[in-house]
């Protein structure tokens, strides 16, 4: 992986470490060392330990399959939706018991590639608040709407 950095911010390598130097303490050149050094950290740990993106599809008969790099999605829609996934990310959809949501897992070493991923995947049928039916991550807590209540009289 590589990454492109500001040529004002100076990066040293010593050892098993690798530091960033800025030239002044203007807001600028802090916020690009911050910036860098969090790219950098992103690349490390991917490429060790890489990214995992989980996200569970909640409402009555949504499924996603995997074929390869090709994902298909019913969502309630007249139609299926595909997308093909770039070929840094992988995708699965582990077995759930009859009554659980499906979860489809996305992996890459790429944190903002396997992010942007997770995005527009959720873009297809985002939750909506009143059930709470939709694309969501796993862990995610949803604001509730209540529905409409008969009117008092």
């Amino acid at each position: 992986m590589s990454q492109k950095v500001d040529p004002d911010i100076e990066i040293t390598v010593e050892g098993n470490e690798i530091k960033f130097t800025r030239p002044t303490d203007q807001p600028r050149h802090r916020s690009m060392h911050g910036l860098y050094r969090a790219l950098v950290n992103n690349m490390v740990v991917g490429v060790s330990e890489g990214f995992e993106i989980k996200q569970e599809l909640v409402g009555v008969g949504y499924r996603v399959e995997v074929n390869g790099q090709l994902l298909t999605f019913n969502l309630g829609y007249s139609h299926t939706i595909q997308l093909m996934l770039p070929d840094e990310v992988k995708a699965e959809v582990p077995q759930v018991k009859k009554g659980e949501n499906p979860v489809l897992v996305l992996k890459s070493c790429d944190k903002q590639l396997v992010g942007q991923v997770a995005a527009k995947i959720r873009s297809f049928r985002k939750p909506e608040p009143y059930k709470g039916k939709g694309i969501k991550f796993v862990g995610e807590q949803l604001r509730r709407k209540a529905g409409k209540t008969a009117a008092a009289k």
